[in-house]
């Protein structure tokens, strides 16, 4: 089963964090606006990748987004807010993985995955991860996740 399609449960995710659905958000037909995913998922994938109690970046380093993909699976509406999950489906040379999952009251309304690359802050390349990073993100591997 491909990560992006597995519906997991907020529970599946090592890492979760939520925020509010804004006013803001909305579209022309009163639903988020589904720009705003992508804001969701950013929100998630930060908390998982800057979390102070267990850095990732490296002196030096930082990340970039080189591939967001998205499915919607149903509406969400203003007031309220989502919960998202986070966790690894793949650990590369420089490149990582994410899939998460976005919900509301309970209820899945969007799948994600990324595919984020560890860069050198100088020269702007690509560069390895560490082998302390990369036994970081192993720690958070979905369950479910195909091993490499």
């Amino acid at each position: 089963m491909n990560s992006l399609n597995a519906l997991r449960p907020l529970e599946a995710y090592p890492s979760r964090t939520s925020t509010d659905i804004r006013y803001a958000d909305l579209d022309r037909q009163g639903h988020v606006n589904n720009a705003v995913f992508a804001t969701f998922s950013e929100v998630g994938r930060v908390a998982f990748m800057y979390d102070p109690a267990r850095p990732l970046a490296s002196e030096g380093r930082s990340f970039v987004i080189a591939r967001l993909q998205i499915d919607f699976r149903a509406e969400l509406f203003w007031p309220g807010h989502v919960d998202i999950g986070t966790g690894v489906v793949r650990v590369g040379r420089s490149s990582f993985t994410l899939a998460q999952g976005i919900f509301s009251n309970g209820q899945l309304v969007a799948t994600t995955e990324a595919t984020i690359v560890m860069v050198d802050k100088e020269t702007r390349r690509s560069t390895p991860l560490p082998a302390a990073t990369v036994d970081i993100l192993q720690s958070l591997r979905l369950a479910d996740a195909p091993q490499e």
